[in-house]
């Protein structure tokens, strides 16, 4: 529908001024009736100059969305009819783009779709995950509570995120500055120390030679190295891309001797509670595996998922694939045995996720213990390497005097 804006002045002899969405004027004019404004003009909204360009429009950033169930959720356990409450967050969606979203979900439920439905066409903010639970909460009638939990989920598994982020943020932030300090003395410094070792005329040590005749090739072959950085990047991009790519880097990162065991501990953790979530809303457990494998994140998790679905459309239990893909610690297995026994699987994997939740926390504590004296190492290394490279004939030749 179209949005108009509109003037006028209130009974209390104020002017106001405001937007609305409405079919034409007509309503609108309505509307300011029965608000007692007189003196109103209406007209269409003037529109945002790149508001047809999607670049230039503001993304909806996953706390929008865990915002919008958690209020969604609220406001369904209220009593309101679904259409209601879609309107009110609409109306009171700041983003544009949220807003337009919101309003276009609502206006396919009024057509007649299925809330899961609706949301399906925006596969970017609500996942196979997502909108499975609502399908499920739809037909169970307990909507409310599952968009409650699906909201936990994602305050949980953004926490996750952050932390891993915070882990490597500091290695990558060292390496930059490194690289960076390197390539200034390459070309700017070095080319200095060589115009004065070449009046010497004496033989220069091996180290300073090499670093010399880096600097050279460097600086008289930038447009050659730079684009070939560039096509390096982008082929190993490409190959990440591809599934033996994916799936190679994922091995690795799991055995990294630093990194691996915080990556194990984050997908233990958001396996066990994706599928927690997925149980408790009354999934099928062949159903929820095959959701929980699409979103694990990581190919061979995601593997060792698959195969656990196989082994249970066999009639098998789920511990006896996740032992043999030897990915999930022993005492996982053992637990998710125990609830499987017990007939108390969800709540024997949200303990999981809760245990390995403080894990990561510990990990990324470790990390950072033994990652910062590891970069402090790698940029003095380097760094020093460079200037002592520079400062060797000028040693040797004190020495001579």
């Amino acid at each position: 529908m179209p949005i108009y804006a509109w003037k006028g002045i209130n009974a209390k002899g104020k002017r106001r001024k405001g937007t609305m969405e409405a079919q034409d004027t007509r309503q609108v004019e309505a509307f300011l009736k029965r608000l007692r404004i007189s003196d109103y003009t209406v007209k269409d909204a003037p529109k945002d100059l790149f508001s047809g360009i999607a670049f230039f429009a503001p993304k909806i950033t996953v706390k929008d969305v865990m915002l919008f169930t958690r209020q969604f959720s609220t406001m369904i356990d209220a009593g309101l009819p679904l259409v209601q409450c879609l309107k009110i967050m609409a109306d009171q969606a700041e983003n544009p783009t949220l807003k337009s979203m919101i309003r276009d979900i609502n206006n396919s439920v009024q057509s007649g779709a299925t809330l899961s439905d609706a949301l399906r066409k925006y596969p970017k903010q609500f996942d196979s995950l997502y909108c499975n639970l609502v399908a499920a909460g739809e037909t169970a009638g307990i909507l409310d509570t599952i968009l409650k939990r699906l909201a936990e989920y994602i305050e949980k598994a953004e926490k996750l995120k952050r932390k891993v982020k915070s882990a490597l943020a500091y290695p990558v932030i060292v390496i930059f500055v490194g690289v960076i300090v390197m390539v200034v003395i390459l070309i700017f410094v070095i080319p200095t120390f060589e115009e004065m070792f070449a009046g010497m005329g004496r033989e220069l040590p091996a180290l300073t030679q090499l670093v010399i005749d880096f600097s050279n090739v460097f600086t008289s072959r930038w447009y050659i190295i730079v684009p070939g950085i560039i096509l390096f990047v982008v082929a190993i991009k490409k190959f990440l891309g591809t599934q033996l790519g994916r799936y190679l880097f994922d091995l690795y990162s799991l055995k990294m001797p630093v990194f691996g065991d915080l990556m194990r501990k984050v997908a233990v953790s958001k396996f066990s509670r994706t599928l927690a979530t997925m149980l408790q809303a009354g999934v099928p457990i062949i159903t929820s595996l095959e959701i929980v494998a699409g979103t694990a994140g990581n190919k061979v998790v995601e593997e060792a998922l698959i195969d656990s679905r196989a082994a249970i459309a066999e009639g098998r239990p789920l511990v006896d694939p996740l032992l043999e893909s030897q990915v999930f610690p022993n005492m996982v297995t053992s637990m998710i045995a125990v609830g499987e026994e017990a007939g108390a699987l969800d709540a024997m994997l949200l303990k999981i996720a809760d245990f390995f939740d403080d894990e990561v926390d510990s990990a990324v504590e470790t990390v950072m213990t033994m990652i910062e004296p590891l970069m402090i190492v790698f940029l003095g290394g380097t760094v020093g390497t460079l200037i002592i490279a520079m400062y060797l004939p000028i040693f040797s030749m004190s020495a001579g005097m």
